[in-house]
């Protein structure tokens, strides 16, 4: 099945007092480009992600967003310097007692003594986190990929009818190249005979020019090259996977191919044919752009 890279998921998880969030977003990018925010604590969990992400996915930039609420959170702690304390409320108490202060001495007083409290980070339990983490991250990439397959089948059916309509002028072609030459042979015949007036047509020279024409003119290795990439095309689309890429070289060898012809074909019918081929498979680049 074909992948869009354009998707999101959110995910949920709780346990052990701790509770994660995880919401995800795709875009499109050529290769698979993934960015985690993380509170602070728990960056060091951002390798563990990106290798479950990669798990899931092949292409495209994808936007991941942590958020974890923890009941029990112990990661700082304050500290009483129990000495310092001591020190400074001798030293208010003899500063009291030299100003003749009658304001008692209370303890908001030895807060602001620098050092008195102080806070202190311990080291985060990463493992507290890691297995709420990984079930929100699983639910919210399970999501994006429910919402990339909905928006893929869609992209393949529009893909695979744009490409019939290729498909058919590309046997319109093949069917008007015959008339084509019987036309240009008639008007190179009625040319000639303006030219010559009355001096009798040299046949033998006339038909060698007219060979001349229908080889420049043959286009039949493009067209059988062009059913071939367009049935290569078809296979990748039913293959599914990460085709993004290999879909994007083919319709690089289908507009060379239409190109050819197009320099080929001295005709008005054939020319609008390669105009009309060529408007399509621009608006299957345009959607294969979004493919996995």
């Amino acid at each position: 099945m074909v992948l869009s890279m354009t998707g999101y998921g959110r995910g949920v998880s709780a346990g052990g007092g701790v509770s994660a969030a995880v919401e995800i977003r795709t875009l499109n990018h050529r290769y698979l480009d993934v960015r985690v925010r993380l509170p602070g604590p728990l960056l060091a969990l951002e390798d563990s992600i990106r290798q479950a992400v990669q798990r899931r996915l092949q292409r495209g930039r994808v936007e991941i967003t942590v958020s974890v609420e923890d009941s029990d959170d112990q990661s700082r702690t304050v500290i009483v310097d129990l000495g310092l304390l001591a020190q400074a409320r001798a030293a208010l108490e003899q500063a009291r007692g030299a100003l003749g202060a009658d304001e008692p001495l209370r303890l908001e007083h030895l807060a602001l003594v620098p050092g008195v409290f102080r806070m202190e980070e311990r080291e985060t339990d990463l493992e507290r986190y890691r297995a709420v983490i990984e079930a929100a991250l699983d639910e919210a990439l399970s999501g994006v990929l429910a919402m990339r397959r909905a928006e893929g089948r869609a992209l393949a059916a529009d893909v695979a009818a744009r490409m019939d309509a290729v498909e058919r002028l590309v046997r319109s072609v093949e069917s008007r190249v015959p008339e084509a030459v019987r036309e240009a042979h008639q008007r190179l015949r009625r040319r000639v005979a303006e030219l010559a007036g009355d001096v009798a047509l040299d046949e033998g020279r006339l038909e060698m020019e007219v060979a001349i024409l229908a080889d420049r003119s043959d286009v039949s290795e493009e067209t059988a090259r062009i059913a071939s990439h367009i049935a290569q095309f078809r296979t990748l689309l039913q293959a599914g996977g990460a085709v993004g890429r290999k879909l994007d070289f083919l319709l690089q060898e289908l507009h060379r191919e239409w190109n050819t012809i197009g320099s080929k074909a001295n005709d008005a019918v054939i020319a609008q044919a390669v105009v009309d081929a060529k408007a399509e498979l621009e608006k299957v680049r345009e959607q294969v752009q979004n493919i996995e």
